[in-house]
């Protein structure tokens, strides 16, 4: 099999982001990301992937974090796809549903190459901490459309907002380690014949 990697630069006036991604990876996980919080949320996805993920992540934060968190998502998105198009045929589908404490998250993911994105959250406090809890639905929904895959995400139920995010992403992530792993055999799992 060919090695399912990646290697994403992006610059734009807004951000100066670089990303290395193996699917196949042995959770080796660097991350340099300016964002309070945001990162420890990317490093579980990508432990829970199975991923090694190098990410140098630069933005006008003196604007605020917007920028960041969102283009994060485009090349997080970009980067997956790549990786995955290297690889023959997938599983395809995968789900996982991971507790935290109080909190229980669900993902459900098809790489069916076309973008569609569901966000059930439950009540979530503004911040965790000085992080802007709103932008978790944005990173997502880039990550989403630029990786062409579907993504059902829901919180099932949680008091602390911590606890329900990362619940959240470690399920993101193995749901989506899941989906990408390897079929084997020569016939696409689609009754299209293709994804």
């Amino acid at each position: 099999m060919a090695l399912r990697e990646s290697t994403i630069q992006r610059k734009t006036q807004e951000t100066d982001i670089s990303l290395s991604l193996n699917l196949d990876g042995t959770r080796q996980i660097s991350l340099d990301i300016p964002v309070p919080f945001f990162p420890h949320l990317v490093k579980s996805l990508a432990f829970f992937a199975g991923w090694d993920l190098a990410i140098k992540a630069r933005g006008d934060l003196e604007v605020d974090c917007h920028h960041t968190v969102e283009d994060l998502g485009i090349v997080l998105g970009m980067g997956f796809r790549k990786a995955l198009e290297k690889g023959g045929n997938v599983l395809r589908f995968g789900s996982s549903l991971i507790p935290m404490d109080e909190a229980l998250s669900q993902a459900v993911i098809d790489l069916s190459g076309r973008s569609y994105f569901i966000y059930k959250p439950v009540a979530l406090t503004e911040r965790v901490g000085n992080f802007e809890v709103s932008l978790i639905e944005e990173f997502l929904r880039a990550m989403c459309m630029n990786a062409h895959i579907t993504l059902h995400v829901i919180m099932l139920w949680g008091n602390n907002s911590h606890h329900c995010l990362e619940s959240l992403f470690k399920a993101i992530g193995q749901a989506l380690g899941n989906a990408s792993q390897p079929a084997g055999g020569t016939h696409v799992l689609s009754t299209k014949g293709t994804l």
